[in-house]
């Protein structure tokens, strides 16, 4: 089954420098039928104003993946790690028995990225950070970005959790496949462009929920910027 979240649908948030949409409850935004994915809990879509960001504050066990869209967020936090993050790659932060990290725009321009949060497979982890940068090219198959799942091959930034984070670009008119093995689903944003997903359109950062299903078709009805996310069901 493929349930699609138009953008416009989304949940909202802005203030004076940050523009929220929130694909799943988070913050004052509750909505009971949209709870996550499986371990997906968060997926946001913010976009940050020129120097300006999240300060300081902690986090316990959760798996926190950034995926930047345009421009650069710049990370640090209190084990002394601090790294900027550019647009189509990926930072993963372990939150594990705890962490205090901070997430600001130094840029010029606005910075528009995907937070992505993902319960870990087990609690109390050591806590840690990382990013990567990665191919930017089309390509007939998704990147792994992060991965948690049985077989990784250690190429992917690692993750404590059953999931694994996946980016590529699609040409109009192009395919890709994505394979889900039993139990599992899927959660798929285009940053920019158009997809359809076995059949079922989806617009620019909109959300394709995939349950039940044992392989995902899709389709570039516009050039697309895709992220995924596969987690246990």
């Amino acid at each position: 089954m493929i349930q699609v979240q138009p953008f416009d649908r989304l949940g909202r948030f802005r203030n004076e420098w940050l523009n929220a949409h929130y694909h799943f409850s988070f913050s004052h935004y509750h909505d009971p039928e949209r709870m996550g994915v499986g371990g997906l809990r968060v997926w946001n879509d913010d976009e940050v104003a020129p120097q300006q960001g999240f300060d300081p504050h902690p986090h316990r066990d959760m798996e926190i993946i950034t995926y930047v869209r345009e421009g650069a967020i710049t990370h640090r936090d209190s084990l002394g790690n601090e790294g900027r993050t550019e647009a189509g790659d990926v930072q993963v932060m372990h939150a594990g028995t705890g962490i205090e990290h901070s997430e600001y725009n130094l840029e010029p321009t606005p910075t528009r990225l995907f937070q992505i949060w993902i319960l870990p497979a087990r609690r109390g982890v050591e806590p840690g950070w990382g990013m990567r940068r990665f191919p930017k090219a089309p390509g007939s198959a998704l990147a792994v970005l992060a991965d948690g799942r049985a077989g990784a091959d250690g190429t992917a930034l690692p993750l404590y959790a059953d999931a694994a984070v996946l980016a590529g670009v699609v040409r109009r008119g192009e395919t890709v496949r994505h394979l889900l093995g039993a139990g599992r689903a899927a959660y798929l944003v285009p940053a920019s462009g158009a997809v359809t997903v076995n059949g079922v359109a989806l617009g620019t950062r909109g959300g394709a929920a995939a349950t039940g299903e044992s392989e995902l078709a899709i389709v570039a009805t516009e050039d697309a910027e895709l992220v995924l996310v596969d987690v246990v069901a």
